[in-house]
């Protein structure tokens, strides 16, 4: 239900905080004194389309917050968890918009956006005026709305539906991950024995990419290299090198080792470094004769790292990669090449789902068929003492067969349009094309009274319901609300007495002036103060014996 509602800066109303009633709550007042702000308001923190134009004439930005309080195992409170938004069943929205545009959503303190907003809100309120689209309209809540008349019946049936529509996606999956029918199959053996081949015909070994790459870069710097290796070969082994000079100095020490072991150790030490320095020199010598710069060889390195750049654009990062792409691939090619069996086995079981699938969508569509009839029925004769004497309701459904059904939807095949008629010998028609607006106020509220709870929103909001109703139709519009309020909130804008008279809390809108600024007031009326307004509203002469008749319409509705 929504407890508080608070307004600030919006058309008219400088600030307004409302307490709203659990059970009839209506709005009533003077023709232009505000109350479509009101409603405004309300569905400004539902999630309408934010206008500027709402904010009021020299204020920077409007405000409208929202206090509901639900079920904790409510829709809405799931969708919230949905969104990682905490709720014990309190639910607080709050909105505004500035003079820029720029807007702000917030529920229970954390921001959300205006599709997020919408979402959940549309579990809480059903606001309906003369011109708003509402849940029964979309063709898909209308067959919500029949299957909710059906209880367990129809939760068991979808139970079983959701689970034959598993186990059929699950042996889809299997033929899927088998290759698929014969020509998928045959697709797939192709392309894995395409790229088994391209694999196995570049004959890849571990490390082999790095290797090229080595190569290539000495190809690439043989001359610089050759320089190098040639200039320290003649360094060490040329002609007055360094192997002559190491040896002339052993030589000259070794005159001298006989007189001291210090001498003979030098001698030794020069002796290795001679070893080591002509060791040297002969490595370049031969790494010098193995160099040389070979085109072809240049031009097959290459070609090999091209290929292999190519293989791992499609396979894997390196060789060790490619290959175990390739060992998975020959694992899929074999497993496929056997399948054809075990497809065969899945292809029979799906299409034994189909065919149990198919049986429960029958057996569900006989269960709407009858509910709906007896349901039209009900509606029918609600619209008749709602002043709609030729009212006529049905629900069509678009009949389905083996070739036509959609197999695939835990709803069944049932297609459903609401069709309305209100007027005598004039056809059935779709609901949205031919309906009123004064018409759509008192079907809604034929519907409401059969429906209560059954779309799970805790609060109904009616515009002008009493458009065109007066006398014992007007007292019959405010027992409904009476009976509807039982279980489900609502507000209603109503010029009606007998509504208003039926009220659980009343509401006056009204107009002052002050400081020369006009202002839209809202006022909790106390029981004295709501036999005024009952005066006011029909037309009467404040006397004594119009007094008294305002508290025998209030005493008749305090017992319904």
């Amino acid at each position: 239900m929504l407890k508080n509602l608070y307004v600030k800066n919006v058309a008219l109303i400088s600030e307004a905080e409302i307490e709203f009633d659990s059970e009839l709550n209506v709005l009533s007042g003077e023709t232009g004194s505000g109350k479509s702000v009101i409603l405004d308001s309300i569905n400004f923190v539902l999630g309408s389309k934010a206008e500027r134009t709402m904010i009021r004439y020299g204020e920077k930005e409007a405000l409208v917050r929202a206090e509901f309080i639900v079920e904790k195992s409510s829709e809405a409170v799931r969708k919230l968890e949905e969104y990682d938004i905490e709720s014990d069943g309190e639910i607080i929205i709050s909105r505004k918009i500035s003079l820029d545009g720029r807007g702000a959503v917030k529920i229970n303190g954390c921001t959300v956006t205006a599709a997020m907003l919408k979402n959940i809100t549309q579990h809480l309120v059903d606001v309906h005026g003369q011109s708003e689209h509402f849940f029964l309209l979309n063709e898909f809540n209308q067959l919500k709305v029949i299957d909710g008349l059906l209880g367990e019946g129809c939760l068991k049936i979808k139970s079983e539906l959701s689970e034959a529509i598993a186990s059929k996606c699950d042996f889809k999956s299997k033929i899927s991950a088998l290759g698929g029918d014969e020509t998928e199959r045959a697709r797939k053996l192709d392309l894995l024995s395409y790229q088994i081949n391209e694999i196995e015909n570049a004959e890849l070994k571990p490390g082999e990419f790095d290797e090229l790459r080595t190569r290539q870069t000495i190809l690439l710097n043989i001359e610089r290299i050759l320089n190098a290796v040639n200039s320290a070969r003649n360094v060490l082994n040329g002609d007055g090198g360094c192997c002559d000079g190491i040896y002339s100095a052993m030589r000259e020490i070794n005159k001298i080792s006989g007189i001291s072991d210090e001498y003979a150790q030098i001698v030794t030490r020069l002796e290795g470094l001679y070893a080591e320095a002509e060791d040297v020199a002969e490595t370049l010598s031969d790494m010098e004769s193995g160099l040389s710069y070979d085109e072809r060889d240049a031009q097959l390195i290459e070609d090999r790292l091209s290929l292999i750049k190519i293989l791992k654009k499609k396979y894997g990062a390196d060789e060790e990669q490619i290959i175990a792409f390739k060992d998975s691939a020959k694992a899929e090619f074999d497993t496929i090449s056997d399948s054809a069996n075990a497809i065969e086995i899945f292809t029979k079981k799906i299409a034994e789902c189909d065919e149990k699938i198919y049986k429960l969508c029958t057996e569900l569509s006989a269960m709407r068929r009858k509910a709906a009839e007896s349901f039209c029925g009900k509606v029918e004769n609600e619209l008749k003492t709602l002043n709609i004497p030729n009212a006529k309701f049905s629900v069509a459904f678009k009949d389905f067969d083996k070739i036509t059904a959609n197999l695939n939807s835990v709803n069944g095949c049932d297609e459903v349009c609401f069709e309305f008629s209100a007027n005598k010998g004039e056809p059935l028609k779709p609901l949205s094309k031919v309906i009123s607006g004064g018409e759509m106020s008192r079907f809604m509220l034929a519907i409401k009274t059969q429906l209560k709870d059954l779309n799970g929103i805790s609060t109904y909001i009616f515009d002008e319901i009493d458009a065109g109703i007066s006398g014992y139709t007007a007292a019959t519009v405010a027992k409904k609300f009476i009976n509807i309020s039982q279980s489900t909130q609502i507000l209603a804008v109503s010029h009606l007495p007998q509504v208003c008279a039926a009220s659980r809390t009343q509401f006056l809108i009204y107009k002052e002036e002050k400081d020369g600024k006009t202002q839209t007031k809202v006022k909790r009326l106390t029981e004295n103060q709501k036999i005024e307004e009952l005066v006011r509203l029909t037309g009467s002469v404040n006397s004594e014996s119009a007094r008294k008749h305002a508290v025998e319409l209030i005493e008749q509705f305090k017992n319904d």
